[in-house]
């Protein structure tokens, strides 16, 4: 298959309005569930999943945690100003930004941008009963240099060096749920819109399909002998970026960060190299750990920046039947992929994997780790339907049209399905 030529209108259904769900339910683990097992289809309750996976198996949850990225200003004029936070650009590192004092910078996009061609922004407000001042003000010149004019530079000032930009984003900042939902941000979202388990700030939007998750089910896959680990990826805005043109080779995959931690590497050679992924973001993770290791056993000097996963790279790199990359004439399998990605962390004394990917995950793909995936349903005409397609082989129309004739509720707050193909 040549998976760049690939028509998004193939990956199309209809989906009423009245399908998807604007709220959560008030139990999270009473969502449907659906079960993709080789073929056949049943539905049960979410609350059960851990009765359908192997003993022992190997779970890989994504930790990041939702920010409030959303922030407001209202120039003298009159005109509101949205700025949506979508990745630290100085510091660029997460945690260091998230603990900066007096000044950060931010790749941003602006809502109502006509209206702010220049000038500072200023928002004054108390925060643990202190004053302070935040200043906003755009750098057009590293916009164009930084992200080809996507996403705008915004550098932030405030005058209270007691206070750091997370309790920043903490006493101003809005919680940016989904477009498609429709609607303004509630105070119940704060609690809902993210998962019990997120630890990490950085995303701009949940991965979704752990918003099930409670700590009773986690502790019945414990107690089922699961193996619990986590990843973290920040989701960007990207990943509600519709596929706009016709063949998907002209659609650009946004690039998120990611993190891996040594034991986690650990945990996959222990079990054969294969994981139950929960969710997209998780997938996209574990995917791209293999091609992270090719990376290494090809230089094994590159930079944690060098190891960056390409949009394409999986399909453009010579490999054979099973997707395994062909290197020095031979085939790199999944684990000496994962143990050069051990001994680079161990060689330079690394605790964690810092990176990136924008790898694409489509129809003509071959899964290396994950083998099956917890997740939500997702739009149509999504890459997220074409990373489920690939999947499954093609099949996912027969799970869509299965859920959509029993009562499934779709999209972030939604049901769930256990793909096991």
């Amino acid at each position: 298959m040549d998976t760049k030529h690939i028509r998004i209108d193939d990956y199309n259904y209809d989906l009423p309005d009245d399908r998807i769900a604007k709220f959560p339910l008030k139990e999270r683990d009473h969502s449907k569930l659906l079960i993709y097992n080789k073929g056949k289809l049943s539905d049960d309750i979410f609350y059960n999943l851990p009765q359908y996976l192997p003993k022992g198996a190997l779970m890989v949850f994504n930790n990041t945690r939702v920010i409030q990225a959303r922030m407001h200003f209202r120039k003298e004029t009159g005109a509101l100003i949205e700025v949506f936070l979508m990745e630290p650009a100085e510091p660029a590192d997460y945690e260091q930004m998230f603990q900066s004092t007096v000044k950060c910078s931010w790749l941003c996009m602006i809502g109502n941008l006509k209206k702010w061609k220049e000038g500072t922004l200023k928002r004054d407000f108390q925060i643990k009963g202190q004053n302070l001042t935040l200043c906003a003000t755009m750098d057009r010149s590293k916009t164009t240099e930084k992200s080809g004019g996507t996403n705008y530079w915004v550098d932030f000032e405030w005058d209270n060096p007691q206070i750091n930009f997370a309790d920043i984003l903490d006493a101003v900042g809005e919680l940016p749920i989904p477009p498609y939902l429709n609607r303004e941000t509630e105070e119940s979202d704060k609690v809902t819109y993210q998962t019990v388990y997120s630890k990490i700030k950085g995303s701009v939007a949940a991965p979704t399909a752990g918003l099930h998750f409670t700590d009773k089910v986690l502790a019945a896959l414990d107690a089922h002998g699961i193996v619990r680990d986590e990843v973290t990826l920040h989701v960007g805005a990207g990943t509600f970026k519709p596929v706009k043109t016709e063949e998907i080779e002209g659609h650009k995959m946004h690039s998120e960060y990611i993190v891996v931690h040594r034991h986690t590497f650990e945990h996959l050679l222990e079990h054969d190299c294969r994981a139950i992924a929960v969710g997209t973001t998780s997938v996209r993770t574990l995917e791209s750990l293999y091609y992270i290791g090719v990376k290494i056993l090809k230089n094994p000097n590159a930079t944690e920046e060098d190891l960056h996963v390409e949009q394409w790279e999986p399909y453009d790199l010579p490999h054979d039947e099973q997707g395994l990359v062909i290197l020095n004439g031979k085939a790199v399998s999944v684990r000496e992929s994962i143990q050069a990605i051990l001994d680079y962390l161990n060689r330079d004394n690394l605790e964690a994997l810092h990176t990136s990917t924008q790898i694409i995950i489509a129809p003509g793909y071959i899964y290396k780790i994950v083998k099956m995936l917890v997740t939500n349903f997702h739009q149509p005409k999504s890459t997220l339907l074409l990373l489920v397609s690939a999947f499954l082989k093609g099949d996912w129309r027969k799970v869509y049209d299965y859920a959509l004739s029993h009562g499934f509720r779709f999209l972030s707050y939604g049901d769930a399905n256990l793909l096991m193909p």
